[in-house]
């Protein structure tokens, strides 16, 4: 399983940015998710989508503004982040094998390299 994530950057509070993650070797139906990482803190599970069915899946942190989708043709995962905030400056990562367990995003597969989001004015 090999994931790459992409589209980090630096934006400012209130903006937008997309980030898109290729997996190769995992059914995309069983589960992939993002999470994000800030120097010092533990790595935030933020967002899932989950099953055939396209559940999804935010931490309170993110919903309202951020929505993932997936693009199963093409074996793509995307993260829509809008109203951006400086806390949501972090590392963001993909990963696969993604369920909620107890209302938290875990993942019990693999982890891609990271992108790293700046918001910043």
């Amino acid at each position: 399983v090999q994931l790459q994530a992409s589209g980090g950057g630096v934006v400012q509070p209130g903006g937008s940015l997309k980030l898109s993650c290729a997996v190769s070797g995992f059914d995309l139906d069983l589960g992939v998710g993002w999470f994000r990482q800030t120097p010092g803190k533990g790595r935030e599970g933020i967002s899932a989508i989950i099953s055939t069915d396209d559940n999804t899946f935010y931490a309170d942190s993110v919903k309202g503004r951020f929505t993932i989708s997936r693009d199963k043709a093409n074996n793509m995962v995307f993260l829509q982040m809008n109203d951006m905030k400086p806390e949501d400056t972090a590392v963001y990562y993909c990963a696969t094998d993604v369920r909620v367990v107890a209302d938290l995003i875990i993942s019990f597969g693999s982890w891609g390299q990271g992108t790293q989001v700046t918001v910043s004015s």
